[in-house]
Protein backbone atom coordinates (compact mmCIF):
# COMPACT_ATOMS: atom_id res chain seq x y z
CA UNK A 1 0.00 0.00 0.00
CA UNK A 2 1.30 3.81 -0.44
CA UNK A 3 2.78 5.77 2.18
CA UNK A 4 -0.45 7.93 2.13
CA UNK A 5 -2.94 4.76 2.47
CA UNK A 6 -0.28 3.52 5.52
CA UNK A 7 -1.54 6.63 7.32
CA UNK A 8 -5.03 6.86 7.13
CA UNK A 9 -5.48 3.04 8.03
CA UNK A 10 -2.21 2.53 10.46
CA UNK A 11 -1.04 -0.36 9.14
CA UNK A 12 1.80 -1.26 6.44
CA UNK A 13 0.33 -4.80 5.69
CA UNK A 14 -3.48 -6.00 4.88
CA UNK A 15 -5.61 -5.92 7.91
CA UNK A 16 -6.93 -9.43 6.47
CA UNK A 17 -3.31 -10.91 5.45
CA UNK A 18 -2.85 -13.39 8.02
CA UNK A 19 -6.17 -14.75 7.20
CA UNK A 20 -5.67 -14.96 4.01
CA UNK A 21 -2.56 -16.89 4.34
CA UNK A 22 -4.14 -19.21 6.58
CA UNK A 23 -7.33 -20.05 4.05
CA UNK A 24 -5.01 -20.29 0.81
CA UNK A 25 -5.32 -23.75 0.35
CA UNK A 26 -9.11 -23.70 1.14
CA UNK A 27 -9.76 -20.94 -1.02
CA UNK A 28 -7.76 -22.76 -3.86
CA UNK A 29 -10.17 -25.69 -3.54
CA UNK A 30 -13.04 -23.69 -3.60
CA UNK A 31 -12.07 -21.82 -6.48
CA UNK A 32 -9.33 -23.96 -8.56
CA UNK A 33 -11.41 -25.20 -11.41
CA UNK A 34 -14.32 -23.59 -10.57
CA UNK A 35 -16.88 -21.03 -12.76
CA UNK A 36 -17.61 -18.00 -11.18
CA UNK A 37 -19.83 -15.12 -12.51
CA UNK A 38 -18.78 -11.48 -10.75
CA UNK A 39 -21.68 -8.51 -11.26
CA UNK A 40 -20.30 -5.34 -10.96
CA UNK A 41 -16.96 -6.29 -11.25
CA UNK A 42 -15.80 -2.85 -13.22
CA UNK A 43 -16.34 -0.62 -9.80
CA UNK A 44 -12.98 -0.89 -7.29
CA UNK A 45 -14.22 -3.79 -4.86
CA UNK A 46 -14.91 -5.70 -7.83
CA UNK A 47 -12.04 -5.49 -9.58
CA UNK A 48 -9.83 -6.00 -6.08
CA UNK A 49 -11.98 -8.97 -5.30
CA UNK A 50 -11.47 -10.23 -9.31
CA UNK A 51 -7.58 -9.98 -8.86
CA UNK A 52 -7.55 -12.08 -5.33
CA UNK A 53 -9.80 -14.55 -7.15
CA UNK A 54 -7.63 -14.83 -10.10
CA UNK A 55 -4.73 -16.07 -8.47
CA UNK A 56 -6.59 -19.22 -7.16
CA UNK A 57 -6.88 -20.63 -10.71
CA UNK A 58 -10.68 -20.30 -11.54
CA UNK A 59 -11.52 -22.25 -15.22
CA UNK A 60 -14.41 -20.00 -15.98
CA UNK A 61 -14.91 -15.68 -14.72
CA UNK A 62 -17.66 -13.82 -16.16
CA UNK A 63 -17.58 -10.10 -15.69
CA UNK A 64 -21.04 -8.28 -16.06
CA UNK A 65 -21.19 -4.72 -15.56
CA UNK A 66 -23.02 -2.38 -17.24
CA UNK A 67 -19.82 0.62 -17.34
CA UNK A 68 -18.77 -0.22 -20.64
CA UNK A 69 -15.02 1.91 -19.86
CA UNK A 70 -14.79 0.59 -16.81
CA UNK A 71 -14.84 -2.92 -18.37
CA UNK A 72 -12.55 -2.06 -21.34
CA UNK A 73 -10.44 -0.62 -18.61
CA UNK A 74 -10.34 -3.82 -16.31
CA UNK A 75 -9.41 -6.03 -19.07
CA UNK A 76 -6.12 -3.83 -20.47
CA UNK A 77 -5.30 -3.90 -16.53
CA UNK A 78 -5.50 -7.41 -16.40
CA UNK A 79 -3.76 -8.58 -19.53
CA UNK A 80 -1.31 -5.77 -18.89
CA UNK A 81 -0.24 -6.46 -15.40
CA UNK A 82 2.88 -9.00 -16.49
CA UNK A 83 0.95 -11.61 -14.16
CA UNK A 84 -0.09 -14.60 -16.21
CA UNK A 85 -4.03 -14.82 -15.95
CA UNK A 86 -4.68 -17.93 -14.26
CA UNK A 87 -7.83 -18.47 -15.88
CA UNK A 88 -9.29 -20.84 -19.14
CA UNK A 89 -11.90 -18.07 -20.15
CA UNK A 90 -12.08 -14.61 -18.88
CA UNK A 91 -14.86 -13.11 -20.68
CA UNK A 92 -16.28 -9.22 -20.16
CA UNK A 93 -20.01 -8.22 -21.06
CA UNK A 94 -21.35 -5.14 -21.02
CA UNK A 95 -24.86 -5.78 -19.31
CA UNK A 96 -26.59 -4.53 -16.86
CA UNK A 97 -27.81 -7.45 -14.69
CA UNK A 98 -31.26 -6.48 -14.06
CA UNK A 99 -31.83 -6.28 -18.01
CA UNK A 100 -33.39 -8.05 -20.53
CA UNK A 101 -29.94 -8.89 -22.30
CA UNK A 102 -28.11 -10.04 -19.26
CA UNK A 103 -31.31 -12.31 -18.72
CA UNK A 104 -31.39 -13.99 -22.22
CA UNK A 105 -27.60 -14.64 -21.87
CA UNK A 106 -27.66 -16.10 -18.49
CA UNK A 107 -30.79 -18.27 -19.42
CA UNK A 108 -28.82 -19.62 -22.54
CA UNK A 109 -25.76 -20.61 -20.87
CA UNK A 110 -24.28 -24.39 -21.39
CA UNK A 111 -23.09 -24.52 -17.61
CA UNK A 112 -24.05 -23.87 -13.89
CA UNK A 113 -21.94 -20.90 -11.97
CA UNK A 114 -20.27 -22.28 -9.01
CA UNK A 115 -20.06 -18.91 -6.98
CA UNK A 116 -21.55 -15.79 -7.92
CA UNK A 117 -20.60 -12.41 -6.83
CA UNK A 118 -22.41 -9.58 -6.84
CA UNK A 119 -20.96 -6.06 -6.30
CA UNK A 120 -23.65 -4.09 -8.58
CA UNK A 121 -24.97 -0.94 -6.30
CA UNK A 122 -26.19 2.34 -6.36
CA UNK A 123 -24.07 3.50 -3.16
CA UNK A 124 -23.88 7.03 -3.19
CA UNK A 125 -25.62 8.92 -0.14
CA UNK A 126 -25.83 12.12 -2.52
CA UNK A 127 -28.16 9.86 -4.76
CA UNK A 128 -31.10 10.84 -2.47
CA UNK A 129 -32.06 13.49 -4.40
CA UNK A 130 -35.96 12.77 -4.79
CA UNK A 131 -38.41 9.93 -5.20
CA UNK A 132 -37.21 8.71 -8.77
CA UNK A 133 -34.02 8.80 -7.66
CA UNK A 134 -34.93 6.59 -4.72
CA UNK A 135 -36.77 4.63 -6.85
CA UNK A 136 -33.56 3.67 -9.27
CA UNK A 137 -31.32 2.65 -5.91
CA UNK A 138 -34.18 0.30 -5.09
CA UNK A 139 -34.73 -1.29 -8.41
CA UNK A 140 -30.72 -1.77 -7.99
CA UNK A 141 -29.85 -3.10 -4.78
CA UNK A 142 -33.36 -4.56 -4.22
CA UNK A 143 -35.75 -5.04 -7.06
CA UNK A 144 -32.76 -6.76 -9.47
CA UNK A 145 -31.52 -8.93 -7.00
CA UNK A 146 -35.02 -10.58 -7.01
CA UNK A 147 -34.56 -10.99 -10.52
CA UNK A 148 -31.16 -12.44 -10.30
CA UNK A 149 -33.23 -15.49 -7.64
CA UNK A 150 -35.74 -16.42 -9.93
CA UNK A 151 -32.67 -16.94 -12.94
CA UNK A 152 -30.80 -19.18 -10.69
CA UNK A 153 -33.33 -20.65 -8.48
CA UNK A 154 -33.51 -23.22 -11.79
CA UNK A 155 -30.10 -24.19 -11.60
CA UNK A 156 -28.65 -26.98 -9.26
CA UNK A 157 -24.85 -26.12 -9.21
CA UNK A 158 -24.33 -22.94 -7.34
CA UNK A 159 -22.12 -23.30 -4.36
CA UNK A 160 -22.13 -20.29 -2.76
CA UNK A 161 -24.11 -16.27 -3.70
CA UNK A 162 -21.92 -13.12 -2.37
CA UNK A 163 -23.33 -9.35 -2.41
CA UNK A 164 -21.66 -6.73 -0.93
CA UNK A 165 -23.67 -4.54 1.25
CA UNK A 166 -22.39 -1.73 3.46
CA UNK A 167 -21.60 0.01 6.92
CA UNK A 168 -24.87 2.44 6.34
CA UNK A 169 -27.15 -0.20 5.86
CA UNK A 170 -26.43 -0.51 10.10
CA UNK A 171 -29.42 1.68 11.31
CA UNK A 172 -29.42 3.47 8.20
CA UNK A 173 -29.88 7.33 8.09
CA UNK A 174 -29.84 7.57 4.57
CA UNK A 175 -31.97 6.50 1.70
CA UNK A 176 -29.12 4.55 0.08
CA UNK A 177 -28.72 3.02 3.47
CA UNK A 178 -32.31 1.81 3.87
CA UNK A 179 -31.95 -0.01 0.54
CA UNK A 180 -28.72 -2.05 1.27
CA UNK A 181 -30.94 -3.16 4.28
CA UNK A 182 -33.46 -4.31 1.94
CA UNK A 183 -31.08 -5.64 -0.20
CA UNK A 184 -30.28 -7.61 3.09
CA UNK A 185 -33.35 -9.13 3.36
CA UNK A 186 -33.75 -9.74 -0.14
CA UNK A 187 -31.05 -11.87 0.02
CA UNK A 188 -31.16 -14.04 3.17
CA UNK A 189 -35.34 -13.92 3.48
CA UNK A 190 -36.80 -16.97 2.62
CA UNK A 191 -39.31 -14.57 0.95
CA UNK A 192 -36.87 -14.77 -1.79
CA UNK A 193 -35.78 -18.30 -3.11
CA UNK A 194 -32.25 -19.19 -4.09
CA UNK A 195 -30.86 -22.62 -5.09
CA UNK A 196 -31.09 -25.25 -1.99
CA UNK A 197 -27.72 -26.00 -0.32
CA UNK A 198 -26.28 -22.58 -1.73
CA UNK A 199 -23.95 -20.94 0.88
CA UNK A 200 -25.32 -17.54 0.88
CA UNK A 201 -23.43 -14.52 2.75
CA UNK A 202 -22.61 -10.55 2.66
CA UNK A 203 -20.71 -8.18 4.24
CA UNK A 204 -20.32 -4.61 5.82
CA UNK A 205 -17.85 -2.81 5.75
CA UNK A 206 -15.97 0.67 5.96
CA UNK A 207 -14.98 3.18 3.72
CA UNK A 208 -12.38 1.72 0.68
CA UNK A 209 -9.53 4.94 0.50
CA UNK A 210 -9.38 5.78 -3.44
CA UNK A 211 -12.34 3.44 -4.51
CA UNK A 212 -14.13 4.85 -7.81
CA UNK A 213 -16.59 7.94 -6.55
CA UNK A 214 -15.00 8.26 -2.97
CA UNK A 215 -14.24 11.46 -1.56
CA UNK A 216 -10.48 10.73 -1.11
CA UNK A 217 -10.60 9.98 -4.99
CA UNK A 218 -12.25 13.37 -5.40
CA UNK A 219 -9.48 15.07 -3.79
CA UNK A 220 -7.36 13.60 -6.31
CA UNK A 221 -9.13 14.61 -8.97
CA UNK A 222 -9.31 18.51 -7.00
CA UNK A 223 -5.85 18.97 -7.07
CA UNK A 224 -5.16 17.85 -10.84
CA UNK A 225 -8.20 20.47 -11.81
CA UNK A 226 -6.35 22.82 -9.97
CA UNK A 227 -9.77 23.19 -7.36
CA UNK A 228 -9.90 23.38 -3.66
CA UNK A 229 -11.15 20.28 -1.66
CA UNK A 230 -13.96 19.92 0.40
CA UNK A 231 -14.15 18.01 3.57
CA UNK A 232 -17.68 17.07 6.06
CA UNK A 233 -16.64 18.79 9.38
CA UNK A 234 -16.49 16.64 12.70
CA UNK A 235 -17.13 13.64 10.84
CA UNK A 236 -15.04 10.11 11.58
CA UNK A 237 -14.87 7.05 9.37
CA UNK A 238 -13.17 3.95 8.99
CA UNK A 239 -11.20 2.68 6.21
CA UNK A 240 -9.86 0.09 4.39
CA UNK A 241 -7.63 -0.17 1.16
CA UNK A 242 -8.45 -1.08 -2.14
CA UNK A 243 -6.33 -4.78 -1.29
CA UNK A 244 -7.82 -4.81 1.60
CA UNK A 245 -11.74 -4.75 -0.21
CA UNK A 246 -10.45 -7.66 -2.07
CA UNK A 247 -9.20 -9.55 0.72
CA UNK A 248 -12.41 -8.94 2.39
CA UNK A 249 -14.75 -10.27 -0.04
CA UNK A 250 -12.42 -13.25 -0.73
CA UNK A 251 -13.03 -14.23 2.45
CA UNK A 252 -16.81 -13.48 3.29
CA UNK A 253 -17.53 -14.70 -0.61
CA UNK A 254 -15.81 -18.17 -0.55
CA UNK A 255 -15.59 -19.23 3.30
CA UNK A 256 -18.22 -16.53 5.15
CA UNK A 257 -20.74 -18.14 7.42
CA UNK A 258 -23.63 -19.17 5.52
CA UNK A 259 -27.09 -17.02 5.87
CA UNK A 260 -24.33 -14.20 8.29
CA UNK A 261 -23.50 -11.19 7.30
CA UNK A 262 -19.47 -10.49 7.98
CA UNK A 263 -17.78 -7.44 9.23
CA UNK A 264 -14.30 -5.94 9.67
CA UNK A 265 -13.02 -6.59 13.21
CA UNK A 266 -12.11 -3.04 13.29
CA UNK A 267 -11.53 -1.21 16.49
CA UNK A 268 -13.22 2.31 17.75
CA UNK A 269 -10.70 3.57 19.11
CA UNK A 270 -7.94 2.45 16.68
CA UNK A 271 -9.29 2.51 13.41
CA UNK A 272 -12.18 5.40 13.52
CA UNK A 273 -10.99 8.35 12.39
CA UNK A 274 -11.37 11.80 11.55
CA UNK A 275 -11.74 13.09 7.86
CA UNK A 276 -10.10 16.28 8.40
CA UNK A 277 -7.18 14.38 9.85
CA UNK A 278 -7.12 12.47 6.36
CA UNK A 279 -7.60 15.12 4.50
CA UNK A 280 -3.97 16.10 6.34
CA UNK A 281 -2.33 13.05 5.90
CA UNK A 282 -3.11 13.29 1.70
CA UNK A 283 -2.20 16.86 0.88
CA UNK A 284 1.02 15.97 2.84
CA UNK A 285 1.43 12.96 0.72
CA UNK A 286 1.63 15.92 -2.56
CA UNK A 287 3.77 18.25 -1.22
CA UNK A 288 1.00 20.82 0.85
CA UNK A 289 -0.20 21.64 3.90
CA UNK A 290 -4.23 22.28 4.41
CA UNK A 291 -6.04 25.55 4.60
CA UNK A 292 -8.99 25.01 6.33
CA UNK A 293 -11.74 27.38 6.03
CA UNK A 294 -16.15 27.30 6.11
CA UNK A 295 -15.98 29.98 3.17
CA UNK A 296 -16.86 28.69 -0.09
CA UNK A 297 -15.53 31.58 -2.08
CA UNK A 298 -12.73 31.89 -0.05
CA UNK A 299 -11.77 28.19 -0.89
CA UNK A 300 -12.38 28.76 -4.54
CA UNK A 301 -10.38 32.20 -5.08
CA UNK A 302 -7.95 30.95 -2.91
CA UNK A 303 -6.21 27.98 -4.53
CA UNK A 304 -3.43 29.78 -6.45
CA UNK A 305 -2.22 31.85 -3.94
CA UNK A 306 -2.26 29.30 -1.40
CA UNK A 307 -0.49 26.43 -3.64
CA UNK A 308 2.50 29.18 -4.39
CA UNK A 309 3.26 28.84 -0.55
CA UNK A 310 2.59 25.16 -0.38
CA UNK A 311 -1.06 25.14 1.06
CA UNK A 312 -3.94 23.95 -0.19
CA UNK A 313 -7.68 24.97 0.06
CA UNK A 314 -9.98 22.92 2.26
CA UNK A 315 -13.67 23.63 3.14
CA UNK A 316 -15.21 22.16 6.01
CA UNK A 317 -18.68 21.62 5.57
CA UNK A 318 -21.62 20.87 8.34
CA UNK A 319 -23.17 17.22 8.34
CA UNK A 320 -26.41 19.12 7.32
CA UNK A 321 -27.33 17.23 4.63
CA UNK A 322 -30.06 14.50 3.60
CA UNK A 323 -28.72 11.18 5.12
CA UNK A 324 -25.40 11.87 6.37
CA UNK A 325 -24.31 10.15 9.50
CA UNK A 326 -21.30 11.60 11.93
CA UNK A 327 -19.60 7.81 12.63
CA UNK A 328 -19.90 4.32 10.97
CA UNK A 329 -21.65 2.00 12.78
CA UNK A 330 -21.27 -1.80 11.66
CA UNK A 331 -23.88 -3.93 13.92
CA UNK A 332 -27.85 -2.09 14.09
CA UNK A 333 -29.66 -2.20 17.16
CA UNK A 334 -31.04 -5.83 17.99
CA UNK A 335 -28.40 -7.35 16.32
CA UNK A 336 -24.77 -9.12 17.62
CA UNK A 337 -21.41 -9.42 16.42
CA UNK A 338 -20.05 -12.76 17.02
CA UNK A 339 -16.31 -14.42 16.68
CA UNK A 340 -16.15 -16.26 12.99
CA UNK A 341 -13.03 -18.82 11.79
CA UNK A 342 -10.97 -15.66 11.10
CA UNK A 343 -9.70 -12.78 13.56
CA UNK A 344 -9.99 -9.88 11.00
CA UNK A 345 -13.60 -10.62 10.97
CA UNK A 346 -17.01 -10.76 12.86
CA UNK A 347 -20.03 -12.48 11.38
CA UNK A 348 -24.30 -11.33 12.44
CA UNK A 349 -26.91 -13.44 12.31
CA UNK A 350 -29.49 -12.08 9.84
CA UNK A 351 -32.27 -10.51 11.51
CA UNK A 352 -35.38 -10.51 9.79
CA UNK A 353 -38.13 -7.97 10.40
CA UNK A 354 -40.34 -7.45 13.40
CA UNK A 355 -43.37 -7.05 11.75
CA UNK A 356 -43.74 -11.15 9.37
CA UNK A 357 -44.99 -10.49 6.02
CA UNK A 358 -44.27 -6.88 5.94
CA UNK A 359 -40.76 -7.27 3.59
CA UNK A 360 -43.25 -9.76 1.28
CA UNK A 361 -45.75 -6.64 1.12
CA UNK A 362 -42.94 -4.04 0.27
CA UNK A 363 -41.64 -6.26 -2.55
CA UNK A 364 -45.09 -5.73 -3.66
CA UNK A 365 -45.47 -2.63 -3.78
CA UNK A 366 -41.94 -2.13 -5.36
CA UNK A 367 -43.14 -4.69 -8.19
CA UNK A 368 -46.11 -1.75 -8.72
CA UNK A 369 -43.76 0.59 -8.17
CA UNK A 370 -41.38 -0.32 -11.06
CA UNK A 371 -44.23 -1.58 -13.46
CA UNK A 372 -43.98 0.27 -16.69
CA UNK A 373 -47.25 -1.41 -17.88
CA UNK A 374 -48.95 0.58 -14.98
CA UNK A 375 -50.21 3.85 -14.94
CA UNK A 376 -47.91 6.17 -13.38
CA UNK A 377 -49.12 7.85 -9.83
CA UNK A 378 -47.00 10.56 -8.09
CA UNK A 379 -44.25 9.19 -6.00
CA UNK A 380 -43.21 10.84 -3.01
CA UNK A 381 -40.26 10.48 -0.65
CA UNK A 382 -42.92 10.29 2.43
CA UNK A 383 -44.35 7.75 0.66
CA UNK A 384 -41.26 5.37 -0.17
CA UNK A 385 -40.21 6.10 3.55
CA UNK A 386 -43.14 5.13 4.93
CA UNK A 387 -43.20 1.90 3.05
CA UNK A 388 -39.95 1.27 3.73
CA UNK A 389 -40.22 1.89 7.45
CA UNK A 390 -43.10 -1.29 7.53
CA UNK A 391 -40.18 -3.31 6.98
CA UNK A 392 -37.59 -1.19 9.40
CA UNK A 393 -39.79 0.47 11.53
CA UNK A 394 -36.18 2.19 13.09
CA UNK A 395 -35.46 3.63 9.93
CA UNK A 396 -38.89 6.20 10.26
CA UNK A 397 -36.56 7.98 12.88
CA UNK A 398 -33.27 7.37 12.04
CA UNK A 399 -33.81 9.40 8.26
CA UNK A 400 -31.88 11.82 8.30
CA UNK A 401 -34.26 13.71 5.95
CA UNK A 402 -32.66 17.79 4.79
CA UNK A 403 -33.47 20.66 2.29
CA UNK A 404 -30.12 20.59 2.00
CA UNK A 405 -27.89 18.09 -1.10
CA UNK A 406 -24.52 17.63 -1.53
CA UNK A 407 -25.22 18.56 -4.87
CA UNK A 408 -25.37 21.93 -3.57
CA UNK A 409 -21.50 22.15 -2.86
CA UNK A 410 -18.30 21.74 -4.15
Amino acid sequence: MSPFEERVVGRRESFFAADMDAASAELAEAIRGARVLVIGGAGSIGTETLKCLLGFGPRTVHVVDHNENGLAELVRALRSSGEPLRVEELLALPFDYGSAPFTRWYAARTADYDHILNFAALKHVRSEKDPYSILAMLDTNVAKLERLSRLVSGGSGLKRLFCVSTDKAANPSSMMGATKRLMEHALFSPVIGWPEGAAVTSARFANVALSNGSLLQSWQMRLARRQPMACPENCRRYFVTLGESGHLCTLAGFLGADRHIMIPTLDLEAHLVLLQEVSAHFLASMGYEPWFTHDESAALGEVERRAAIGQWPVLLTPLDTAGEKPYEEFVAEGEVALPSRFDSLQKIAYLAPEVPGSFAAFMDFLGGALDMGRPAGALTIETLKSEIGKVERGFLQSHVASVRSLDQRI
